[in-house]
């Protein structure tokens, strides 16, 4: 069903071949359009998770890739060493479109030697990844002045994990959430992105309560070439919710966001849990350019 991914048994899957490349950039620093940051830093372009609700696929269009994402990884490399300066008292988000742990990681290194430059850097660290891998690093983790790590957790189910990416299963994620908070790093758990009548919030709130710091949600957005793979996918394992899906993503209609929105802030308030909504991506990227003006 999804070309890059080669079935080995059952709930078992390889990765079929990951064309890499080095490429040369000119600075790792680049302005941020995200709410939650001023920059942000992407060592990679590409990335062999394929997530098949991945938004950023888009990076096709402008790297000249016309193989299917998750089957190319650049290699960024980079002689300038980063402006700590430019970063000063700023949020920085590593990373936006990558995973900063990917596997290719494991090779090059490239972002251990970022975080190197970022030791005593007086910024706001928020690093985003899906992989256990970063616990690699956790001797310079330790050294950061103010850094948090989110990781992407949408379920508890690893069959229905499995099938959206190949990233490390659910419980290394928990796991490793927890090495970090129980080492006095700040654990977010983002919750994304949710996918409606399946993602079950207070289900995994109440698995890792114990050692995270706040959690974030998001909502499953459906564009692009994604939206009917997706969609093709819920009528096939998910078919009881399909006719819900399509008045959600075909008719646009708004109301299950609006209550679950709700249910989530009455849920949190009443059980004192730190949280962020980010339903409304847009919207929030909007009022960050108006307060710019």
């Amino acid at each position: 069903m999804f070309p890059n991914i080669e079935v080995i048994e059952e709930n078992k899957w390889r990765l079929k071949s990951v064309i890499v490349k080095e490429i040369n950039t000119p600075d790792y620093l680049t302005a941020s359009k995200l709410p939650a940051s001023d920059y942000v830093i992407n060592p990679y372009v590409g990335c062999p998770h394929a997530c098949i609700y991945c938004y950023a696929c888009f990076m096709k269009r402008f790297t000249g890739h016309t193989e299917e994402w998750g089957t190319f990884v650049d290699v960024k490399r980079c002689n300038k060493k980063i402006n700590l300066k430019k970063i000063e008292n700023k949020t920085v988000f590593l990373s936006s479109v990558t995973d900063c742990y990917n596997p290719i990681e494991e090779e090059y290194g490239i972002t251990r030697n970022i975080l190197k430059q970022l030791i005593g850097a007086n910024c706001r660290l928020n690093i985003s990844t899906k992989s256990k891998l970063i616990l690699r690093d956790l001797d310079l983790l330790k050294q950061m002045k103010n850094l948090e790590v989110s990781m992407s957790i949408n379920t508890l189910d690893e069959n229905f994990k499995n099938d959206m990416d190949k990233a490390s299963s659910i419980n290394e994620r928990l796991e490793t959430l927890k090495t970090l908070h129980d080492n006095g790093i700040k654990t977010v758990l983002f919750m994304s992105p949710m996918f409606p009548y399946i993602t079950d919030f207070k289900e995994i709130i109440q698995k890792s309560k114990e050692y995270i710091d706040e959690y974030w949600f998001e909502n499953l957005n459906l564009r692009g070439n994604y939206k009917k793979i997706i969609l093709d996918y819920i009528k096939e394992k998910h078919s009881q919710h399909y006719d819900q899906y399509v008045d959600i993503y075909i008719k646009k209609n708004k109301t299950y966001w609006e209550e679950l929105s709700k249910e989530i802030k009455e849920y949190c308030e009443e059980n004192d849990i730190k949280y962020t909504n980010f339903f409304y991506h847009e919207e929030l990227v909007s009022n960050k350019q108006r307060s710019k003006e």
